[in-house]
C-alpha cells in the first residue's frame, strides 16, 4: 500500500505550506503545476509561505505535454506541487511519478477524488482512463480558498463521490462472477465517502466551510481506498467507463463528476440500487442529471452506454454482464431521466 503521509486540513493553512513541505523532503526548491487562474488567485500566498520564489509552470491541458513541461522545468527541484483543480494534481502527480521526486498535492477545489489518489487521468496516454501514479506524499487544503472555488466544481466533487456507490458494486459482481480480488475494507470506506452524499445532501449542497471540509475529506478517504485495494476498483467502475467514453465522443463537455454522477444514475439502476435517490441526491447538490445540461446529445449518451465496456475489456462490470444495444441503452437513459 502506498498512502499519503502528511495531511493537512483547514481555514487558512495555506500559510504553512512552505514548512509543510520541508518537513517532509527537507528542501524547499520546488516546481509548481498550476492553472493561469489558480497561479493568480494563490501565487502570493504560495510564495510567501514557501519563503522562496519556485518555478511555476502552467497547466494549460491534462495532457503528456503538459507533464513533460513539467518535467523539463524540474531539475535540481527538491519536490513538485500541484496546486488547482484536476488538470494541475494531476499533471503534476505524473510528472513527479517519472522524476522520482516526492508529490505534493493542494486543490483549489474538490471537483474529484484525484487529490489524493495514487492515479493520473490524461489525454495522450496509451489509453483513454487513468493510469497508475503514486499517491501524493502529502495533501494540503486550505478550506477558506476550497470554498471560493465556482459552485459547480464542488458539486462535480459530489458526483464524483456518489460514483462510489455502483463502483464497489461492480467489483462486488467482478468477484463473484470472475473471482477477482475484493478488498472489503476499501469498498467500505468507499461507500462511507458515497453516503455521505447520498445522506446528507440538502446540508452539502449549500457548500459552506463545514460542508466543504466534508467534501474534501470523503475525496481523499476515497483516494486512500483506492491505494490501500492498490487497484481503482473501490472508486472507478461502469459509471467510469462511460464517463471515460463520453469524453472521447464530447471532450470539452461536462466536468469529470458531472459525467459519472449521470453515468452513476443509470449505473444504479441496472444494478438494481435507488438510482432515484442517486438522482436526488445529485440535484440537491447543484450537479446535474440530465445529459442536455452539460451539452451532451442523446445519441452520444446511447453510444457511450453501448461501448463503454470496451475501453477496459479486463475490467468486468454490470455492462459486461448486461451488454446492452442501442434500443435498451435508449430505454435505460430515457427512464432514469438521463436523456
Amino acid at each position: 500500500m502506498e498512502l499519503p503521509t502528511k495531511v493537512l486540513i483547514g481555514s487558512g493553512v495555506i500559510s504553512k505550506l512552505g514548512d509543510f513541505v520541508e518537513e517532509s523532503t527537507g528542501d524547499r526548491r520546488v516546481v509548481i503545476a498550476a492553472g493561469s487562474n489558480v497561479t493568480s488567485k494563490v501565487k502570493r500566498a504560495v510564495e510567501a509561505a514557501l519563503h522562496a520564489e519556485p518555478i511555476w509552470v502552467e497547466v494549460t491541458a491534462a495532457d503528456t505535454g503538459n507533464v513533460d513541461r513539467v518535467i523539463a522545468a524540474s531539475s535540481g527541484s527538491g519536490s513538485i506541487i500541484g496546486v488547482g483543480g484536476g488538470k494541475s494534481v494531476d499533471v503534476g502527480k505524473l510528472a513527479a511519478f517519472r522524476m522520482h521526486l516526492p508529490f505534493f498535492s493542494v486543490p483549489t477545489s474538490a471537483s474529484h477524488d484525484g487529490i489524493s489518489s495514487p492515479f493520473a487521468s490524461l489525454k495522450g496516454l496509451d489509453r483513454p482512463y487513468s493510469v497508475m501514479a503514486k499517491p501524493p506524499v502529502g495533501i494540503l487544503a486550505d478550506i477558506d480558498v476550497i470554498a471560493s472555488a465556482p459552485r459547480r466544481l464542488l458539486a462535480s466533487g459530489c458526483g464524483d463521490l456518489v460514483s462510489k456507490l455502483t463502483a464497489v458494486k461492480d467489483w462486488e459482481l467482478a468477484h463473484r462472477v470472475t473471482g477477482e480480488y475484493y478488498g472489503s475494507y476499501s469498498a467500505s470506506l468507499a461507500l462511507m465517502s458515497a453516503n455521505a452524499v447520498l445522506d446528507r445532501s440538502k446540508t452539502l449542497g449549500r457548500f459552506g466551510k463545514d460542508s466543504v471540509r466534508d467534501l474534501v475529506e470523503a475525496l481523499i478517504s476515497t483516494g486512500v481506498a483506492a491505494g490501500i485495494a492498490g487497484s481503482s476498483r473501490p472508486c472507478s467502475g461502469s459509471e467510469h467507463l462511460f464517463s471515460h467514453y463520453l469524453d472521447m465522443l464530447a471532450p470539452e463537455s461536462g466536468l469529470h463528476g458531472e459525467k459519472c454522477g449521470l453515468g452513476t444514475i443509470m449505473m444504479a439502476k441496472l444494478h438494481g440500487l435507488d438510482w432515484k435517490r442517486v438522482r436526488s441526491a445529485l440535484k440537491n447538490v447543484g450537479a446535474p442529471t440530465g445529459a442536455s445540461q452539460i451539452g451532451v446529445d442523446d445519441s452520444m449518451v446511447v453510444e457511450s452506454l453501448v461501448k463503454a465496456s470496451s475501453i477496459r475489456p479486463d475490467r468486468y462490470t454490470i455492462l459486461s454482464r448486461r451488454k446492452l444495444t442501442r434500443a435498451t441503452a435508449a430505454a435505460l437513459a430515457k427512464s432514469t431521466g438521463v436523456i
